[in-house]
């Protein structure tokens, strides 16, 4: 299982395959799927990606209820994946009830254990909109390292947040947490719409576990050879 997924933030199952048809040579492929796709295609995009031995990252974020979040977990945990995700805003209750959820989903089909992630703050967020939008008035480190121990608490399997959080969040939680990172861009790149970015290089220096990578490899001139380079310099680190 490669720790570079790609996000496949792709309108339909037509663009996302033709895309892939360019990696059918690359072993250990992981992908995230995130809403655009899944939205519109549902679980057959999940099934055609695994038909293709592809590891998948189901990114739906989930936050509803614990109940409702409970039974939509159940649904996902049936569907063979990777990992999941639910905002760890959503509070201790909702995140056990997804993982109460996730592990049924799991038994029924009798898989491996999807390992559930819960967002902490987007990487597209900065302290000051998160301080005056979502009126938090503590950091915004501080905000998601209390947000990760909620979510080990509570019976996350690990985190998405920036990679530069990761060494705080190890700190406060165990080793074997999971930080997951996107807003990933190679030195050279505009950073759009995210905030609080990091080079896969620095991400791994930082204690990622995995990194998600989308436009640099999605909107590349030569995808494979960008997704090679992102991986090497993740590998570089020792």
């Amino acid at each position: 299982m490669s720790p570079v997924i790609i996000a496949l933030d792709f309108a339909n199952a037509q663009t996302t395959l033709t895309f892939l048809d360019q990696f059918i040579q690359e072993p250990n492929l992981f992908v995230k799927v995130g809403m655009e796709l899944f939205y519109f295609e549902g679980p057959r995009i999940i099934q055609e990606l695994q038909r293709r031995k592809i590891k998948i990252f189901l990114d739906l974020k989930l936050y509803d209820i614990p109940h409702t979040v409970e039974q939509a977990m159940y649904q996902l945990g049936r569907q063979g994946v990777e990992m999941v995700t639910v905002h760890a805003q959503g509070g201790q209750a909702m995140i056990q009830s997804a993982k109460r959820g996730l592990q049924r989903g799991n038994q029924e089909v009798r898989q491996a254990p999807t390992k559930l992630l819960a967002v902490t703050q987007l990487t597209s967020t900065s302290q000051a909109q998160m301080q005056t939008e979502q009126q938090i008035a503590v950091s915004l480190p501080a905000s998601v390292t209390h947000l990760a121990k909620l979510a080990q608490k509570s019976g996350a399997d690990g985190v998405i947040a920036s990679a530069w959080e990761d060494p705080a969040i190890h700190v406060a939680t165990s080793a074997d947490f999971w930080c997951v990172n996107p807003g990933i861009r190679l030195s050279n790149e505009v950073i759009d719409d995210q905030k609080r970015v990091a080079t896969p290089k620095k991400a791994r220096q930082l204690g990622s576990q995995a990194i998600v990578v989308g436009r640099s490899i999605t909107q590349a001139d030569a995808p494979v050879a960008a997704y090679h380079q992102i991986l090497q310099e993740w590998e570089a680190v020792k």
